[in-house]
């Protein structure tokens, strides 16, 4: 059984729930998801193919970045 419920958290991040009487009694699992996360859709191939070619210099960089800080001694 699963429960949708939006609900709007405080400040004081304080939420008190009241439980409908078709969840059981007993240990129970709360996920939590921020509301726009769960709006997000995967970005297609293309998409995310563009996305590499328009940020492909400051990845290469990165790389090269991270590559200079390794051990390359056996």
């Amino acid at each position: 059984m699963a429960i949708t419920q939006t609900v709007e958290v405080p400040a004081d991040r304080r939420i008190t729930l009241e439980v409908p009487r078709e969840v059981p009694t007993g240990p129970v699992v709360l996920t939590f998801t921020p509301a726009g996360a769960a709006e997000k859709t995967a970005m297609t191939e293309d998409e995310e193919r563009e996305l590499f070619r328009l940020h492909a210099d400051e990845l290469n960089r990165e790389a090269i970045d991270v590559l200079s800080y390794q051990d390359l001694e056996p």
